[in-house]
């Protein structure tokens, strides 16, 4: 059996072990060891610590007890990944192995890959509903490509959800908190008929607000969000089976609101830029923040004049993947259609003054198509090859208000269309039991054009409506050797080629110059690695990374009339660094699991605009950042122990998982640097042996550790979000 290296982040693998591979082990035996995990990362089935590749597991039952509801809260669960909101609200930005890509904006392609049971999810803004009914999340690192249906530089996270059961069941699972905090999920499944079955998931998220307006004393970041997805799985024949995915859900949640890092002197109400506003002091309080609407803004948007930063947001989508065996080959089908209508208003100066308000209208539409046919796994040389076709349709509105300190506001409008299509495959061949080489490769087209792009300030058109487009045409790749001497140690070395489209820079600007096409990137990966089993308690698994990167799309700027406008940009850099990951069962019942990351990165070429000048002379003045490390935090490390006994016939599971993140330092300057943090977590699990519910009592940030996620400017305001408080709540589960 092939050989897949499992790196398993904090509190993963105790409940993923009790969950999945223990049920196969007697309960002596599954006391006392780490037990075999079941991943497809590879599209088949296969063990873990089976293939070399880095690869992070999350159960679903991992997620619930660290209290993971969104994608963006995987960063403190997973090693080396970072997923930064910007501006606190729904677009998130991943880094992977420091591979990422700064944009608040909706039309440009994330460096990391997000799938949901195979089908892609390119928009970020698609990513931020609930994660509810999971099985498990893979988090690959590394250029993705040769075996999935986008191309990406900084890997792939994969969420596959619970599949309908043979036999009937059904569960429920209810949490209470602080602040109001209401999370509950249910499922029902089983068999319609002889040859379906069926499984139906609803889950909500309500109230959880913990900030509050400085001056009114209301309160902020109440969640209300909900989701459901339907499952039917249909075997006609002992050969072909059809899984039918139905989901949709709505948020209308308030968005996390941000807190002033330094005084902030609001304008005159007239506009005129004068400097003779009201001084409002740096929040010392992280749970402080503020808005205000201008009634134009209020009806434009429409919102409420009194309306609080939030969004309205609604999405839905189906695929349908079919499997059909052939005589030594399976042939792959997955049709997918994904749409969100996002409607988010932030106010990014964290006041009542009207400088920096903010809102999006989306209307995205995803279709997709893969067709895949591989080989059986019984023979030397196994393979897989496939075709992937794709086509989004982006109609964006982005408004922007400044009529307190600039006297105008703004408006970006636009269409953006992207097709592509690609042709890729693997092949595997085993020269003995101990070697094995693997090849891969890729092609793709990807064509992306905006249309009609408009940038009106005040009413007036400043820049007419426009046309423009990019085109990428890269090959990628993978070549790889595994090695192992032993049934308990696999050794690896692989050299992968990855790439990411280019893009548009859509915010506001004046200038024809900022809108034109930043260029695709190409990132060569080289990685060695080890995985070992000394005993069936202990597991530890290493690897080591250089990557070369050419064409980096980086956040820049260029300089307006009214100061620095983002603007993305190509350099050239190299990063390196290191992980290591081991999980130890010392005793009956104790499980401990650890990780620690290093990365490290340097701009090779890369020419920026000088912002403190701007910001002064509103002049373009161009600085030299060849040599300058690539700002992200460098060291990780996470970790969870969990202890299992049992008292006068209940059961129970005492937990704690923690993680820290380095300094995060910025380009904009050291007073946006976001500090180092410790975050810990702790439950107590307490339920009867052998029946149908549990209790759990738990707390998140337990030492109440003040943190920020991000630190950024808009207009003159200095601004942060910050991290959640510590929330103490309770959580009921029942399964039938």
């Amino acid at each position: 059996m092939n050989r897949l290296l499992v790196s398993v982040s904090a509190g993963a693998l105790a409940t993923l072990c009790s969950t999945t591979a223990m049920a196969q082990q007697a309960p002596s035996e599954r006391a006392t060891t780490v037990g075999e995990i079941i991943v497809t990362a590879q599209r088949r089935e296969q063990a873990a610590q089976d293939v070399g590749i880095a690869l992070s597991v999350l159960s679903g039952e991992s997620l619930t007890q660290q209290g993971v509801t969104n994608i963006n809260q995987l960063q403190n669960a997973t090693p080396n990944l970072e997923i930064e909101p910007a501006f606190g609200g729904g677009a998130a930005q991943f880094r992977l192995r420091g591979v990422g890509f700064q944009d608040y904006a909706t039309n440009n392609a994330p460096t990391v890959g997000v799938y949901v049971n195979e089908v892609a999810y390119p928009v970020p803004a698609m990513t931020q509903g609930l994660i509810f009914d999971i099985d498990r999340v893979e988090v690959l690192r590394g250029p993705q490509g040769t075996l999935y249906g986008r191309n990406t530089t900084g890997g792939a996270i994969s969420f596959i959800t619970k599949r309908p059961t043979d036999k009937p069941s059904a569960g429920l699972t209810a949490e209470w908190g602080d602040h109001d905090l209401f999370r509950a999920e249910g499922h029902v499944s089983g068999p319609l008929a002889s040859t379906v079955r069926g499984r139906l998931a609803v889950s909500t998220e309500q109230g959880g607000a913990w900030q509050r307006h400085r001056d009114t004393g209301e309160t902020l970041g109440d969640a209300d969000r909900s989701g459901a997805r339907a499952l039917i799985d249909w075997t006609p024949t002992d050969s072909l089976s059809l899984l039918l995915d139905v989901h949709g859900g709505v948020d209308k949640s308030e968005n996390q609101g941000l807190y002033l890092i330094s005084d902030f002197r609001t304008r005159d109400p007239d506009g005129d830029g004068a400097s003779s506003g009201i001084l409002i002091p740096a929040d010392k309080d992280r749970s402080k923040t503020g808005w205000g609407l201008s009634p134009r803004f209020a009806a434009e948007i429409g919102r409420d004049v009194k309306a609080k930063p939030g969004r309205d947001n609604s999405s839905w989508g189906t695929s349908l993947n079919a499997k059909l065996a052939l005589q030594g080959l399976t042939l792959s089908s997955i049709s997918s259609f994904e749409t969100l209508k996002r409607s988010e208003y932030g106010d990014w100066d964290a006041s009542p003054s009207v400088e920096a308000d903010t809102f999006f209208g989306s209307d995205v539409d995803v279709i997709s198509q893969e067709l895949r046919l591989a080989s059986d796994a019984d023979s030397a040389l196994t393979w897989l090859a496939g075709f992937y076709y794709s086509k989004q349709d982006l109609n964006e509105r982005y408004s922007s208000d400044f009529i307190d300190i600039y006297g105008t506001y703004a408006q970006v409008t636009y269409d953006q269309k992207v097709e592509s299509w690609s042709l890729f495959g693997q092949a595997e061949y085993a020269f003995s039991d101990q070697l094995k080489a693997i090849f891969g490769l890729r092609y793709e087209e990807e064509t992306r054009e905006l249309q009609g792009f408009g940038s009106a300030f005040g009413g007036a058109t400043a820049l007419p409506p426009t046309t423009v487009d990019t085109r990428m045409t890269p090959l990628t790749g993978k070549a790889a050797l595994e090695f192992a001497p032993s049934d308990n140690l696999l050794i690896y070395g692989s050299v992968s080629r990855g790439a990411k489209s280019g893009g548009f820079t859509t915010y506001n600007t004046g200038a024809r110059s900022g809108i034109e096409p930043f260029d695709p990137e190409i990132l060569w990966a080289y990685e060695v690695g080890f995985k070992a089993d000394p005993s069936r308690a202990i597991q530890i698994n290493g690897s080591a990374y250089y990557y070369d990167y050419s064409g980096q799309q980086v956040l820049s700027a260029i300089c307006g009339a009214n100061g620095p406008i983002g603007r993305f940009t190509n350099a050239d850099s190299k990063i390196y660094g290191a992980e290591l990951e081991g999980v130890f069962r010392p005793s009956t019942g104790l499980r401990i699991s650890q990780n620690l990351s290093y990365k490290q990165g340097e701009y090779t070429d890369f020419i920026d605009l000088d912002i403190p000048a701007c910001q002064q002379t509103r002049t373009t003045v161009l600085i030299d950042k060849s040599g300058d490390e690539i700002p992200f935090p460098s060291l990780s490390y996470g970790g969870s122990i969990s202890y299992d006994w049992t008292v006068n016939g209940f059961a129970v599971t005492a937990e704690t998982n923690y993680s820290y993140r380095d300094d995060y330092p910025s380009w904009l300057g050291p007073l946006y640097d976001v500090e180092a943090y410790w975050l810990a977590n702790a439950s107590l699990t307490v339920g009867p042996e052998n029946a149908n519910w549990s209790v759990t009592f738990w707390a998140r940030n337990l030492f109440d550790q003040d943190y920020d996620l991000t630190r950024n400017f808009f207009t003159n305001a200095d601004i942060a979000q910050p991290g959640r408080p510590r929330t103490i709540g309770a959580r009921l589960s029942l399964q039938y």
